[in-house]
């Protein structure tokens, strides 16, 4: 079937579009960033153009950056085309009145190598893609569930239809009833609101996004009386595996914390007549969140009137907060979206690393106003993404009624972007900023140096959106008395009072503008420090196999099996660039020396972010760092202090907190012993999703068959050996019977695109028989409970006397990685990278380190 180009004014993606390999793709990155193995297969994975059957159509970020100045230039030359200040250019700040308009050579220059401004993820790899239909928002906020079964399938079809266009999303689960409440069906009464994480946990990990899962947060109100249930749920860590998790606390709660008072939680929880009350003590619950928070560094905490208050559009009617996007940086009303933006700070210091580094404020604010103004053009070009998703749900197969649920979801999307034309604009490279101007991130001088920076973001944003109101319009509701009850809107008044004084004259174009997102894989692009975290590792010691045919070096490593390897060392890259410019190889000398993450000081890392949030109109993605053996009352304290700062959130991850599950006081004191378990009896019919992948250019398939969620048998082989299964087919169920002699045969049973049941019979014969046998063993193992990570550790450690067997051993390792949770250690990996012991961990499949970045899939 061919696919449908979903961009208008692009050309026809079949004319003259030239196909590239990947080894032509690997050379042209490596060399855009200068050998950078990392930046390289990031971008390469993550954000070049691929046609449908994964061809690459895009050489380098260069194209891409062209690709993308393309779309905005021309979503800048439409307004231009409609502009009639006449008398109101007078009202323009005085940038605003000098500047130059932005083409599409200006634009392609502000995104050029990661310079200056860089649209995140979502827009990088969808914006001017006729190959991918996709959302260009990178988080959503889903409406209040409405309380009862009916409302609960619908946020689930919501949650999928948003997934599979690639965006990420926030739930709030306050408005369902709690756990004993009488409902009117068969089960007499409910099992709570947390009873639902599951659901929405699984849809989340079900659908796919172009080969990446979906991102989900959980959040529900302190008020709760399943609050406890909520905060202890991800305690074991084999449960709400597809979601992050944090609690809404409010000042009332911290308050009686504070004072060890009681505290009465209720619900509905914002209803003066509530149905139901529960008096409970305030600390207790606080330590029981604090420990859990300790232990797996979940529920991330959100203290929630702050969010409300110190916010530009939560006093909205219509827009009051309902919940976060998943790494909690965007409190949102439900139904509303918004897309992000990151400068790369690190661009804006001159002479860095020397006695006359200084950061360019001129240049800063100029194109920080630029940005502002792409993040409004950005959202006119969501919403022809929008559209386009719209015209394609129009246009699709199904029902009308199978329909609707997808339709009204974009339709509240799109309405809801337009009325608020909410922007998130971020930085990426803080740490590196500081260092480069000499100074250590936990000084107060950095500090100081900090706030004036994000002074002068605040104010060029500010400007813009102002010049953008006079120009194009304030958003639909601007209100100056609304806006007056915002502490956001007061601090303007005292900070930025003629900035204060022109918005409520003239109104802005957007109801809340700025952020700071987690840069994760953005940071690798730039090759900078990510967000507004420190450097998490200045170096680390790198391995390299030799041939000792061809290498006359002594080789600094010999391992088991008798390979050579050599070490060097790998510096993080602006440290690279100290090192280059002073000439310096004593990393006690460097300005990031005692101030990476593991190191700081938790008291002025909270300082940074509190200084940091008062310039930004939404909230801050933020981690602090600590060691495995801090207490849980540290980790109390340092939330508490965060609080009485006015931080909007924060996250505080154990150094190995995420290895297991909360142990009682009568676990730890029993001996240990071998404990025999039976395996739980399996159901006739047991649900099963598909895995394929590659093999040494082999096409290769499993079919994994799960009870409750976690994998209860394999079979796996080549494709071409196997029974015909199309390409589209992704779940369905592996059924027990029984031939005529009385043996158990295995079926495989799917439904196919027009809802009939597909049954093929006998996988046993379909598979190797040899692979077969194997499997039945792995299947014993899983079935018996051995965790997955040991379940792969064991098989990738099989040492199989065939090749061809050996091949299909890492068939079986890569379909069961995909149901590890993320977060989860290896068993007995050191990374091979850095040689940190406890590097890796489990992430989509993947094992990634935590120390360096280093990856490696199958």
């Amino acid at each position: 079937m061919k696919a449908v180009n979903f961009i208008d004014h692009i050309q026809d993606k079949e004319a003259n579009r030239k196909i590239y390999t990947h080894e032509e793709v690997l050379k042209k990155t490596l060399q855009y960033f200068q050998n950078d193995e990392l930046a390289a297969s990031t971008w390469i994975n993550k954000y070049a153009m691929k046609t449908e059957a994964g061809e690459f159509v895009e050489r380098s970020p260069d194209e891409m950056h062209k690709r993308m100045a393309k779309e905005f230039a021309r979503k800048e030359a439409e307004y231009q085309e409609k502009l009639h200040l006449n008398g109101s250019a007078a009202y323009l700040s005085a940038y605003g009145r000098e500047r130059k308009l932005l083409t599409e050579e200006s634009i392609y220059q502000l995104f050029k190598k990661f310079k200056y401004v860089v649209p995140q993820g979502s827009v990088m790899s969808g914006l001017g893609n006729p190959y991918m239909l996709s959302s260009l928002s990178n988080c959503v906020v889903m409406p209040e569930i409405h309380d009862s079964y009916g409302g609960i399938f619908n946020t689930d079809q919501q949650l999928a239809q948003l997934f599979k266009r690639r965006c990420g999303v926030g739930i709030d689960l306050s408005s369902l009833r709690p756990t004993g409440m009488k409902v009117a069906n068969a089960a007499g009464s409910t099992s709570g609101a947390a009873s639902f994480m599951e659901r929405f946990s699984n849809t989340t990990r079900e659908v796919a996004q172009n080969g990446r899962r979906g991102a989900l947060m959980l959040t529900m109100d302190v008020a709760h009386p399943d609050v406890e249930q909520f905060v202890t749920m991800k305690q074991n860590l084999s449960k709400v595996t597809g979601a992050n998790v944090s609690v809404r606390l409010s000042d009332e709660f911290m308050n009686a914390v504070i004072k060890d008072k009681i505290y009465t939680q209720r619900w509905p929880i914002e209803s003066k007549n509530p149905t139901i009350t529960q008096k409970i003590k305030a600390r207790e619950l606080w330590e029981t969140i604090i420990a859990c928070a300790h232990k797996t560094a979940e529920p991330g905490l959100i203290f929630w009137d702050r969010q409300h208050y110190y916010s530009t559009s939560s006093i909205y009617p219509g827009f009051k907060n309902t919940s976060t996007n998943p790494c909690s940086e965007i409190a949102m009303q439900g139904g509303d979206s918004c897309r992000l933006m990151a400068l790369n700070l690190y661009s804006f210091v001159e002479a860095p690393f020397t006695a006359d580094a200084k950061f360019n404020y001129d240049k800063f604010y100029q194109i920080t106003y630029e940005a502002q103004r792409l993040m409004d053009d950005l959202v006119d070009l969501e919403l022809e993404s929008v559209n386009r998703i719209l015209q394609k749900v129009d246009k699709d197969p199904e029902p009308e009624n199978i329909k609707q649920i997808e339709r009204e979801t974009w339709q509240l999307l799109y309405e809801t972007g337009k009325k608020g034309r909410r922007t998130g604009l971020g930085f990426t490279a803080l740490s590196d900023t500081i260092a480069a101007l000499g100074l250590k991130f936990d000084t107060d001088e950095a500090i100081e140096k900090i706030e004036k920076i994000l002074k002068v973001k605040c104010k060029a944003e500010f400007d813009s959106s102002i010049d953008l109101s006079i120009e194009r319009g304030p958003f639909e509701v601007f209100d100056p008395e609304i806006e007056k009850k915002s502490e956001f809107t007061e601090m303007l008044s005292r900070e930025l009072p003629k900035v204060y004084e022109r918005m409520m004259k003239h109104g802005r174009r957007n109801i809340s503008i700025s952020t700071v997102a987690p840069t994760g894989t953005l940071s690798m692009l730039t090759q900078t420090s990510s967000g507004i975290e420190p450097v998490f590792q200045l170096s680390y010691t790198r391995r390299r196999k030799i041939n000792p045919e061809t290498n006359t070096k002594k080789p600094d490593f010999v391992d088991d099996l008798g390979d050579q390897w050599e070490e060097f060392t790998v510096y993080h890259p602006k440290q690279k660039v100290w090192m280059k410019v002073t000439g310096e190889s004593d990393l006690t000398k460097s300005p990031y020396y005692g101030a990476s993450a593991p190191e700081i000081d938790w008291l002025k890392r909270l300082e940074i972010q509190s200084v940091v949030q008062k310039y930004v109109t939404h909230s801050i993605s933020s981690t602090i760092n600590l060691p495995n053996d801090v207490s849980v009352e540290k980790v109390g304290d340092i939330y508490m202090q965060a609080w009485q700062k006015g931080l909007k959130g924060i996250t505080v991850y154990r150094d190995g907190s995420r290895a297991g599950v909360l142990i009682t006081k009568e676990e730890k004191d029993k001996k240990e012993e071998i404990v025999e378990r039976s395996a739980p009896t399996r159901p006739d019919k047991l649900e099963a999703e598909i895995v394929r992948f590659l093999n040494e250019n082999e096409r290769w398939i499993a079919v994994v068959g799960l009870l409750n969620g976690r994998p209860y048998e394999v079979f796996t082989g080549k494709a071409e050996d196997s029974f015909y299964l199309p390409k589209w087919v992704e779940k369905g169920w592996v059924i027990k019977n029984r031939t005529k002699e009385g043996k158990s045969r295995y079926d495989f049973q799917y439904m196919d695109k027009e809802g009939y049941r597909v049954t093929i019979e006998g996988l046993s014969r379909s598979f190797d028989q040899e692979y077969w046998n194997y499997a039945k063993l792995i299947s014993g193992v899983l079935r018996h409970g051995m965790p997955l990570p040991y379940v792969v550790d064991l098989v990738e450690n099989l040492n199989l006397y065939d090749e061809t067997i050996n091949t299909w051993k890492k068939g079986v390792e890569r379909a069961l990685k995909k149901f590890i949770p993320d977060g989860t250690k290896a068993v007995d990996h050191e990374c091979p990278d850095c040689g940190d012991p406890q590097g890796l961990i489990y992430e989509e499949g993947c094992l990634k380190c935590k120390s360096c970045g280093h990856t490696k899939c199958g």
